[in-house]
């Protein structure tokens, strides 16, 4: 019997519970995102932060440890469950649409945290206007996205005949707990980035590109090699101007 297959694109609500176990545990999430999110963030004591795209949560609560008072919000409503699981009821968790009006007031937070949340939209502009709005005057904006070239070399390894230089959309199968996923995702050189972050009115202060921790050679040794040399991800601290 073939697995169970979604005709909806990106829906994470079916994936929620496998998908969720799946990031708590991985390298990709687990040992070399969230910590150099968390390194980048530094003393976030009394800040409060809101986590765009939250998802289940997990970065959410380790930015609650660290004595930040967390907001966050995700399209995925059982995503959310799972998220309020973990943190309570006293933590303000919203079901909302990254590329739409947000529902916070102006200058509402000290940081934004958007880790690989960019890379579905085709057209930046708007979600980057609407955190510049939420932020405080001087406020952070944290960004993880896709590495632009290690997409691109991605696809052109699977035979996709992409140009660097343009932002295309890209999809490919993700098979969790035997359920298979169509995933899509926008791709955009560095450079188009930047011009966006600009344009926004953010000014870049970090541009980074981390290894994962240390304690996860021995957990994954050759994703953790691989990292070392060929980063996956891009890092980015921006001050809201």
């Amino acid at each position: 019997m073939p697995p169970e297959e979604s005709a909806v694109v990106n829906d994470y609500d079916l994936l929620a519970e496998s998908y969720t176990a799946m990031s708590d545990t991985e390298i990709q999430n687990a040992y070399y995102e969230r910590p150099a999110v968390l390194a980048l963030a530094g003393d976030v004591a009394g800040r409060r932060i809101l986590d765009a795209g939250c998802g289940a949560g997990p970065l959410t609560v380790s930015l609650r440890e660290r004595g930040a008072e967390v907001s966050g919000f995700d399209l995925s409503s059982s995503m959310l469950e799972i998220a309020r699981q973990r943190l309570g009821p006293d933590v303000d968790l919203r079901v909302a649409d990254v590329a739409e009006p947000l529902p916070y007031a102006d200058n509402a937070f000290d940081d934004v945290v958007a880790s690989l949340v960019l890379h579905y939209l085709e057209d930046w502009g708007p979600t980057l206007g609407e955190f510049h709005r939420v932020l405080k005057p001087g406020g952070r904006l944290i960004v993880v996205v896709d590495h632009p070239y290690a997409i691109h070399m991605l696809q052109r390894q699977a035979g996709q005949e992409t140009d660097y230089s343009a932002t295309y959309e890209w999809t490919e199968t993700w098979e969790i707990d035997g359920r298979t996923m169509p995933m899509s995702f926008w791709n955009r050189p560095l450079h188009a980035m930047t011009d966006a972050f600009t344009a926004g009115g953010f000014r870049i202060s970090v541009l980074s590109e981390p290894k994962p921790v240390p304690e996860a050679e021995a957990l994954f040794p050759e994703d953790y090699r691989m990292l070392c040399v060929s980063p996956s991800c891009l890092f980015f601290v921006l001050q809201a101007e």
